[in-house]
């Protein structure tokens, strides 16, 4: 994952300012898929990556490793 730099909070979807404790809250909350997450979090509902997000692409793949990172997977 990348963030920018000294950002605080650390957001992994920038678009909906979702960040990794939102999702690891979820997942303590049940979320087992990444539909669980979205829908518990909000991520991914306001898209505009191209320009919120530093990297310009999707955040789908980061939640994935956050939820890999909590979920042991």
């Amino acid at each position: 994952m990348w963030f920018k730099r000294d950002a605080n909070p650390k957001y992994i979807c920038y678009c909906s300012r979702v960040t990794e404790e939102d999702i690891k809250r979820a997942i303590e909350d049940g979320a087992n898929t990444l539909k669980d997450v979205i829908i518990k979090t909000g991520a991914m509902k306001n898209c505009n990556c191209e320009i919120n997000n530093p990297r310009g692409k999707c955040c789908s793949n980061d939640i994935k490793k956050v939820m890999e990172k909590y979920m042991g997977i």
